[in-house]
């Protein structure tokens, strides 16, 4: 692998993101190794042929299943896309790569492998409530995942970041750091949350919308989605300058976690409280503009004050492009809506399949 120089993470990270931006440092996002294997070649034809073989399989059971393959790609993608840096993927060939270090092959195996779990469990476990179904999902596939990334580590594909490799313990299991039992689950809770969420929509579910508004019970799935995927992508930033009371885990601090639990809860509970009557589909895309409003700008200014740090390996991939009018790199803006899209996914997918189980207990 091509040896790459990354500017160091620090309080002055405004003036690096600036280097960056101009030119003066330069991209390490297409420097690495794509020269492929004959190992990694044979997985590569093993996931295509397997995906093709899914195609068959399982519209036996349901319907629409290139349009469920192309949902659930869609969310495995998204989640590639924002945890990008924490990862790479590495001699798979020129052709297996559609942004920097994201591979096609790799969301293929992924969306197949997901997908399959969820339609054959759905099919045997139909009598069960969406929420044990879910359970059930997680139970299947996270040993599953995790031996996925064992393969990829022993054919030399994956490897973790260097923020990643300064934050774990040093313990691995076959391989693989043993934090990774702990991020495989929450890839797969924001992925199949997501990927209901829009079943609920293309299967033309019947969502009852509730009288009132259970803000309590939302306040707590809205702070388990954000806490879970906050506590798996803390190597990619570091906050610095909060009180130090306020930081509970690492350089996590109750003030920002605090801040986007507060604005994806308030700001979802008020668009089903006075756009009931919208689809899903159009609610979600609500959602996002909001969160997209609100969470944009603060970001960016977070970024320049200095409270907000990007690791080096997140640095080193921005472009030279940037939000019009400002100097907040053009790939921030994009990920704050995949972030709360795999989040909103994930908890509107829980509070639904709680207020009406009774509509989704019977397929």
């Amino acid at each position: 692998m091509m040896n790459i120089t990354y500017p160091m993470a620090s309080s002055t990270n405004w003036e690096i993101l600036q280097g960056r931006l101009n030119g003066t440092l330069p991209a390490a996002g297409s420097l690495f190794d794509k020269t492929p294997t004959p190992g990694i070649l044979a997985f590569e034809g093993i996931v295509v042929l397997g995906f093709l073989a899914a195609l068959l399989i399982l519209s036996r059971f349901v319907k629409r299943v290139p349009l469920r393959f192309a949902l659930m790609a869609c969310g495995v993608l998204i989640f590639e896309l924002f945890t990008g840096p924490m990862w790479r993927n590495l001699k798979m060939g020129s052709w297996a790569y559609l942004f920097q270090q994201v591979s096609w092959i790799l969301t293929l195996g992924w969306s197949t492998l997901i997908l399959s779990v969820i339609v054959l469990v759905d099919h045997v476990a139909a009598r069960k409530r969406e929420l044990i179904r879910f359970a059930i999902y997680l139970g299947i596939l996270t040993p599953v995942v995790f031996g996925f990334e064992v393969l990829l580590g022993a054919l030399g594909v994956r490897h973790y970041s260097p923020e990643v490799m300064q934050t774990v313990c040093g313990v691995q299991l076959f391989g693989i750091p043993i934090e990774a039992l702990y991020y495989v689950p929450v890839f797969l809770s924001l992925i199949i949350g997501f990927y209901k969420y829009w079943s609920f929509v293309i299967d033309d579910i019947p969502v009852v919308p509730l009288a009132r508004t259970p803000w309590l019970r939302t306040l707590g799935i809205t702070t388990g989605a954000v806490l879970l995927f906050e506590l798996m992508i803390e190597p990619m930033v570091t906050n610095h300058g909060f009180p130090t009371w306020s930081y509970f885990y690492k350089d996590m601090t109750f003030v920002l976690t605090g801040l986007w639990v507060l604005a994806v809860w308030v700001s979802t509970n008020l668009v089903d409280r006075y756009l009931p009557h919208w689809d899903l589909a159009h609610r979600f895309l609500v959602y996002l503009g909001v969160m997209a409003l609100l969470a944009v700008p603060v970001e960016g200014w977070l970024i320049q004050s200095g409270f907000r740090v990007y690791g080096p390996s997140a640095v080193a991939n921005f472009s030279k492009l940037t939000l019009p009018g400002t100097a907040i790199p053009i790939e921030v803006c994009f990920a704050i809506p995949l972030y709360f899209a795999l989040v909103i996914g994930l908890l509107r997918y829980v509070e639904i399949s709680i207020t009406n189980r009774e509509t989704l207990y019977v397929r």
